[in-house]
């Protein structure tokens, strides 16, 4: 059974501006912590579609690996869904939601359903995952209304 994440942030941009910020695979290593030397494989831009898919090199607890995702859903400026092909997880499937609250605000939400593999052995790691993704988020959460405004401006 699926485990579930669930993250949403308040961001003084407008929706489309957030939606395109989150659009662009270049960004994603700005917003990943750097202790898990993220680094996308796909050349640069990224043409994201449905069906478009990235390749990704990441470090966990030191040990390189690759990450493959695909987008299944494209729905500008409202949301998008990547999915594992190949990494880590059994099952990776986030969703990015997007919406506007209010003149120039918007509400990132982000749904993770996860499945560690080794069946009933993975589930001995469960308590680190968990820590970890939870680390991942606060730290995009930390960065990402800067990187905003780098990007275009006060919200």
């Amino acid at each position: 059974m699926p485990h579930l994440l669930q993250v949403s942030q308040r961001l003084l941009h407008p929706v489309e501006q957030v939606f395109d910020f989150f659009s662009r695979a270049e960004n994603l290593a700005a917003i990943t912590p750097p202790s898990l030397g993220f680094e996308i494989l796909t050349p640069l831009p990224v043409d994201m579609r449905a069906g478009a898919q990235i390749d990704y090199r990441i470090r966990l607890h030191g040990w390189p690996m690759k990450w493959r995702t695909r987008i299944t859903e494209w729905d500008p400026p409202h949301r998008f869904i990547d999915l594992q092909e190949r990494g880590p997880y059994a099952l990776w499937e986030h969703t990015h939601r997007f919406r506007s609250d209010g003149p120039g605000a918007t509400v990132m939400d982000d749904e993770v359903r996860y499945e560690l593999p080794f069946g009933v052995l993975g589930l001995v790691a469960l308590p680190l995952v968990r820590r970890q993704l939870r680390g991942i988020f606060a730290f995009r959460r930390a960065t990402v209304e800067q990187l905003l405004r780098d990007t275009y401006g006060s919200g």
